[in-house]
């Protein structure tokens, strides 16, 4: 039995549909962990463009758009989810969804582990000449996130991708084969639009800095309309992946996949 095992282990790892798999979610988790971690930084998108403030007003609420550093990452992961929803239907969108929320977890647990290390005292003003004047002290508020925002986060990614998934099999069952674009960017556009209030709501008004309802609703739309622009710019993106796993899996076998995750 012991001698048959390496073959079989080999034999596995050569089915294609496998390591689609195992690469898609492996890609999934990366970008939602690396989007919870580098979202402690709000960029100007005017700024950044190199453009003059568009001083938007919604809500009472006006100046320049500001957005998470997360939003880089999130069409990224919106884009493996469809795919993965495409191939492998609900049991593998909730299989990485559970996974990256873990690993999540799991993240900020060793980041806070690490805060809590008693720094060496040469290396706290170790980047003095860089404009840090406590390396300590940076580095717990960058990894060190507060639970509220921990939690938000949690909370809305583990929602909208349920919501996500349900949705696209709800306009896959409508549509059949056709109109991938329609289920991709509809389920997207349901689960986001969950996804970025919630977060913000547990993060900023349930939580200690109570932000006033004019200021969640402008922040909250303006980020879920990001989304969605992000969304359609990637539909093309979509069909090029789509057609690319079916090349890579060969059409009988990529078809069986989509069957089954139909079903």
């Amino acid at each position: 039995m012991s001698a048959s095992a390496p073959g079989i282990v080999t034999k596995t790892l050569e089915d294609r549909a496998l390591r689609l798999f195992i690469v898609l979610s492996a890609f999934f988790c990366v970008n939602a962990v690396l989007a919870e971690f580098i979202g402690v930084k709000i960029f100007a998108l005017e700024d950044t463009l190199g453009i003059a403030p568009l001083q938007w007003n919604l809500f009472g609420q006006s100046g320049s758009l500001s957005f998470t550093a997360g939003t880089l990452l999130w069409p990224v992961v919106f884009l493996m989810t469809d795919v993965i929803n495409e191939f492998f239907g609900r049991r593998g969108v909730r299989t990485i969804s559970w996974l990256a929320a873990l690993l999540i977890v799991y993240g900020f647990v060793f980041a806070f582990a690490a805060i809590s290390l008693a720094p060496a005292g040469w290396w706290v003003k170790a980047a003095q000449s860089q404009g840090v004047a406590d390396y300590q002290a940076a580095f717990a508020a960058v990894f060190g996130q507060g639970l509220w925002t921990i939690a938000g986060s949690l909370v809305a990614f583990m929602l909208g991708q349920l919501i996500d998934v349900a949705v696209f099999h709800r306009i896959r069952n409508a549509t059949g084969e056709k109109h991938i674009w329609l289920r991709a960017t509809g389920s997207t556009a349901v689960s986001q639009l969950v996804d970025s209030f919630v977060v913000l709501y547990i993060a900023f008004v349930l939580g200690p800095q109570k932000w006033p309802t004019s200021l969640f609703l402008a922040v909250s739309t303006v980020n879920y309309a990001y989304k969605m622009l992000a969304a359609i710019a990637m539909i093309p993106l979509i069909y090029l992946v789509r057609a690319a796993i079916v090349r890579y899996l060969g059409a009988a076998r990529a078809q069986q996949l989509r069957d089954e995750a139909a079903a």
